[in-house]
């Protein structure tokens, strides 16, 4: 705990507060809490950038003596290898105007003194230790003894240079989610039931007398007790001894006593509450959802409910996983995994403004950017050393792909040119890897190479396809993680790494041009050209199947334009066969599942689609939901049929937001509001609902820069109906089943056709 004070003589017409920390801070005013962000100054490549917020204050000062106070703890660099050894601290500057025209500044210095608080610890991975005897109430008082409170110890070194504001919206507390249930499965414990798997920590209210120490541990899942297990999340921190997840609180025994750890955050649906002498009433417990304040843009509804439940289930998984930055989830990694992110983004930037919170993201992907163009696969980089090389197809190529995706959807070209040097720099160095000789034994060096050669990527680590359904037991055969990371060093991915030179390349090019940079777009694409041709020498075969003949790699070629125009059906075709071969069911990891869906309705095949969508057996979307999950899972078989964790030991996320990218199918294709390219921002779109699997009605609304876009359909009888709003300043190709397209200006619309479903050829 950190005091200051600040003498005002006069009447203040306007101040200004200046915070920002190494770890987190909460900050004070005489007694009053500054501002109702969470979890600041947020979570940044710290060496490079560094966050500070400010703050209007005018209304908290007071004519004499104001006390300036912070709450301090660890946060972010006490739960991140590369930043453990920094010290914690605060900087402040307090800018106060007067009327007679005066500036004073007052900030933090050797004048500042500092004590022990109620936190004992604080740490986003294994949870907050609070000691409500230790509660200092007059800690903001004027006049209080200091007798106890040391002076602090001031940095000579600090590096202003890395002071950078906020582009994104603050995290917040959101909503509170109240009990479904509260059990007790044995005397000793009692277990909180949300009814919602969320990202945030729990308010207590009944804290039991003084001196009694509750300890609250959170997880996804119970055991065939109906107990709180986290064997499936805690990656080994239970065998190690190390809390996760686990909050302790003593209590002062003071009336009106609540305790709320806002120095870290969990994701759970259950709570496990240890040592509380009473049965814990609903009312006295309640679920905080703290996440980025994004503002919503967009919605889903169709008449299959269990769909609806499935769009919920995403969004939820989202909201868990949007915490300052993009985390892959929100309990045993907390990291911004780049591969996930730039599956996800389409969707997430349909159901949420994520301009600010993908451009805050960017940067740091940028700052921590090795020099010769390396990117490493979470942003901020968190490791203080690789656990493997870096550079993965696929994960490094968030660089670029999430950059176009923000200029599709919000047609932002400045982010674009602040962008273009991390995102030349990653296609380089993908480039000069290609042009490499195999660097590992899975390859043997061909004499003389071949001409495309130069244009495979076949050197290098890469993650893969990652997340197969029955990865672990396909690649090792012991169906554990450590032993299939060994085989990513000698797995072949050249095929994989290839497709993503040719997307990130072709790209950029297309960036180049939008930044104004029309040479280099043209080399680009003749690079791309030549990736392309390379791809298909080595990868297509006289029979026209592909190497490796699997589920994703069909997709992937389909979805980048990788094979001929001729050459589309037939590839559409076998992987439809061995969607079938697979008892209709999917094989495809993070990487290609987001586009399975969307290749097979283009290609002709939305049939095939609406059957995988609907696919109710394991692996499916609708498995998780008629499992009880309430939001994305990382593996395809989190829970078993009875509710119980059936992924692997300390790595089966529950909340795992990648696989929720068939949200995107559901809004372009089920509901048909259709970005084009072209035409960033909505300025030009397309509407064309795909109806099938049985639905008669479906809808959609986004909210894009220019305004509302609502898509509407409904089957009745042997008429299908649409009700479109395009807004002002755009227009849309809307293209409804059987009938010519009509290209449309701003305005309500509403158009029929003949139902497709009763629709004959040659028919009425």
């Amino acid at each position: 705990m950190f005091r200051g004070t600040a003498d005002l003589s006069g009447l203040v017409r306007r101040a200004r507060l200046y915070v920002t920390a190494h770890g987190i801070y909460e900050f004070f005013i005489n007694g009053h809490r500054v501002g109702d962000a969470e979890l600041t100054p947020g979570f940044t490549s710290y060496e490079s950038r560094l966050q500070v917020q400010s703050f209007d204050v005018t209304d908290l000062l007071v004519a004499g003596e104001n006390v300036l106070a912070a709450v301090l703890s660890g946060g972010w660099i006490g739960w991140t290898p590369r930043y453990r050894n920094m010290h914690v601290g605060l900087l402040a500057q307090l800018e106060v105007q007067g009327f007679n025209g005066s500036l004073n500044r007052y900030g933090t210095g050797s004048d500042w003194f500092y004590a022990g608080g109620p936190i004992k610890c604080a740490n986003l991975m294994r949870g907050q230790v609070v000691d409500l005897r230790d509660v200092r109430l007059d800690w903001c008082d004027p006049d209080i003894d200091l007798a106890d409170w040391a002076p602090v110890r001031t940095a000579t070194d600090v590096d202003f240079s890395r002071m950078c504001g906020p582009v994104a919206p603050p995290v917040r507390r959101i909503e509170e989610v109240s009990p479904v249930t509260v059990s007790r499965p044995y005397p000793d414990r009692q277990i909180v039931d949300l009814g919602q798997n969320i990202n945030g920590w729990i308010r207590l209210s009944n804290l039991g007398p003084a001196g009694n120490t509750l300890t609250l541990t959170h997880g996804e899942a119970l055991d065939t007790d109906d107990d709180l297990t986290i064997d499936h999340i805690a990656d080994g921190a239970v065998e190690r001894g190390e809390p996760f997840q686990r909050d302790q609180v003593t209590s002062a025994g003071r009336m009106g006593d609540s305790f709320e750890p806002r120095h870290t955050t969990h994701g759970f649906r259950y709570v496990r509450v240890e040592g509380h002498p009473d049965d814990l009433r609903s009312g006295e417990v309640r679920g905080v959802v703290v996440h980025t304040d994004l503002r919503r843009t967009g919605w889903f509804e169709c008449s299959d409910d269990r769909l609806n439940r499935l769009h919920d289930a995403i969004v939820w998984s989202f909201r868990g996983n949007a915490c300052d930055i993009p985390t892959d989830c929100p309990t045993r990694e907390r990291a911004g995994w780049t591969g996930d992110w730039q599956i996800f983004i389409p969707t997430a930037a349909f159901l949420y403004d994520v301009a600010g919170f993908s451009t805050k993201w960017l940067r740091d992907l940028a700052a921590d950017q090795r020099e010769e163009g390396e990117v490493w696969y979470c942003a901020p980089n968190h490791e203080a050393a690789p656990f493997h090389p870096l550079g993965s197809a696929g994960w490094g190529d968030a660089a670029v792909i999430v950059p176009w995706e923000v200029y599709q959807a919000y047609g932002d070209r400045d982010l674009v040119a602040q962008q273009w040097d991390s995102m030349a720099a990653w296609v380089h160095y993908a480039q000069r890897k290609a042009r490499q000789q195999p660097d590992s034994p899975r390859e043997s060096a061909r004499e003389p190479l071949s001409p495309h050669e130069p244009h495979i990527w076949n050197t290098g680590f890469h993650f893969g396809e990652w997340l197969e359904p029955d990865m672990l037991s396909k690649s090792s055969g012991s169906g554990d993680i450590e032993s299939h990371m060994a085989t990513l060093h000698t797995a072949d991915h050249s095929s994989l790494a290839t497709a993503y030179l040719y997307r990130s390349t072709k790209l950029l090019a297309n960036m180049a041009r939008v930044v104004g940079r029309a040479d280099e777009g043209s080399r680009y694409d003749e690079y791309a050209a030549s990736v392309k041709a390379a791809w298909q020498a080595e990868f297509m075969r006289p029979d026209g199947l592909l190497k490796p003949d699997t589920q994703a790699t069909y997709v992937r070629s389909l979805a980048f334009d990788l094979v001929p125009g001729a050459a589309r059906a037939q590839v559409a075709e076998r992987l439809v066969d061995l969607i079938r071969k697979a008892d209709t069911h999917l094989d495809t990891g993070f990487l290609a599942t987001a586009d399975l869906l969307p290749v097979l309705a283009d290609a002709g095949h939305v049939d095939v689609a609406y059957e995988l969508l609907l696919q109710d057996a394991e692996p499916s979307w609708l498995a998780m939901i008629n499992r009880g999950g309430t939001t994305v899972w990382e593996h395809w078989s989190g829970l078993d049929e009875e509710g119980r964790p059936n992924a692997p030991k300390g790595v089966g996320s529950l909340n795992h937001y990648s696989k929720g990218a068939v949200a995107s199918f559901l809004h372009r294709y089920v509901a048909g509001i259709r970005p084009n390219q072209d035409f960033p921002g909505y300025r030009h779109f397309t509407i064309k609902p795909c109806p099938g699997g049985g639905l008669v009605s479906a809808s959609a609304t986004h909210d894009s820069p220019y305004g509302r876009i609502e898509s509407k359909w409904y089957v009745d009888g042997d008429r299908f109906t649409a009700e479109v709003v395009i807004p002002p300043g755009t227009s849309a190709d809307v293209v409804l089943p059987g009938a010519e397209p009509e290209c449309l200006t701003s305005g309500s619309y509403r158009l029929s056709t003949r139902n497709p479903a009763t629709r004959q050829v040659g028919g009425r």
